[in-house]
């Protein structure tokens, strides 16, 4: 049993499925896997162990921010040898081209957050993904007629900004979306030399203004979970 999961060494798989929102963690294990049980509840965190197509997989929420997913994603890694984590998360568009309901693959992580300042003194470090997962995933969107978008993302630690137009200098850089973990996830991977990507479904757009409603939300999120369960 770990600080923050509850689990005991076993009952976790290799491949998990990391959400920020625990209860859409519970709806990941309900609708995708088979004979799925319950490992962790503490702080309200859910974690599930369940089966999809024969191939042992876990889901884990994970908190929203850099902070909290870099908690459970060591204790993942260290605690329970966990070998490869795939974040499923909502964003925010920057790109006029970039929609709703548009799946983006994070290539790599641009970020606000301090995360790395003590690792990298004076000196910026670049999270990136797994080129494994990401390949597998391009080649099964692609085989699967699912459209992508693929490239860096922004992991910001604020998701109320005090100048709504700060986007507009990443924007131009390139960057597609703006979420709250990929950083953090790529860093620690990285760190202790396991596999992660994130997967993105674009729920709003800072470029128009729409957003999906949390009912849209849940039903848009299934091209980015036939991606993500192809992938563990």
């Amino acid at each position: 049993m770990a600080v923050h999961i509850g689990a005991k060494k076993d009952e976790i798989a290799e491949s998990v499925l990391m959400p920020g929102d625990p209860l859409r963690a519970k709806w990941i294990a309900e609708t995708f896997l088979e004979n799925a049980v319950c490992y962790n509840q503490i702080r309200g965190m859910l974690g599930y162990t369940g089966y999809y197509q024969g191939k042992r997989i876990s889901v884990q929420g994970s908190g929203m921010g850099i902070p909290s997913a870099m908690i459970y994603c060591n204790e993942l890694i260290s605690e329970y040898g966990v070998k490869q984590i795939i974040r499923v998360g909502s964003a925010g568009s920057y790109q006029t081209n970039v929609v709703l309901n548009d799946i983006v693959l994070a290539m790599a992580a641009s970020t606000t957050s301090g995360i790395n300042n003590t690792r990298f003194v004076n000196a910026d470090y670049s999270p990136t993904a797994s080129f494994a997962l990401f390949d597998k995933a391009v080649r099964f969107a692609t085989e699967n007629n699912i459209p992508f978008n693929a490239g860096n993302v922004l992991s910001a630690d604020e998701f109320y900004e005090a100048d709504p137009d700060s986007y507009k200098i990443w924007a131009k850089y390139g960057v597609l979306c703006v979420e709250m973990e990929t950083a953090g996830l790529y860093t620690i991977a990285a760190k202790y030399g396991v596999d992660a990507l994130t997967i993105l479904t674009i729920s709003d757009s800072l470029v128009t203004g729409e957003r999906l409603t949390p009912e849209e939300k849940e039903t848009s999120f299934f091209k980015m979970m036939e991606i993500a369960l192809a992938v563990a």
